[in-house]
């Protein structure tokens, strides 16, 4: 088997990304979001430690639908017809976007609280 160029792979990798934001209006939201998060810590000066977090908890939720949307078309590539194991597969895969979306509702609350909260 030939081996691929580093170049190739992270081409690859970019219109897995690409074709996510194109497809998934969840994803344009998380990034609009997490861009905002990150611009909003920047202006009130965030401590680096807090920023590196957020920056961290960010990128898991951009794994987190990345991965949704990589199980969510493999199933739909098994099967076009209702499969009850198809709907829990799905449901769990967005089981996991929703516990990211939390944990990062919750980081965000706790590094941001002393910012707007007396």
């Amino acid at each position: 088997m030939k081996q691929r160029r580093l170049y190739d792979s992270v081409k690859d990798a970019v219109r897995g990304i690409v074709y996510v934001l194109r497809s998934e209006k969840n994803m344009r939201i998380h990034i609009a979001l997490g861009l905002a998060v990150i611009v909003l810590a920047i202006v009130l000066d965030v401590p680096r430690l807090e920023l590196m977090i957020l920056i961290l908890t960010i990128g898991i939720m951009y794994v987190a639908e990345l991965v949704n949307t990589a199980l969510e078309e493999v199933v739909n590539l098994i099967t076009r017809d209702y499969h009850p194991l198809a709907g829990v597969v799905k449901n769990i895969a967005a089981g996991s976007v929703l516990v990211a979306a939390l944990t990062a509702l919750c980081i965000g609350y706790l590094v941001f609280k002393g910012y707007f909260m007396p």
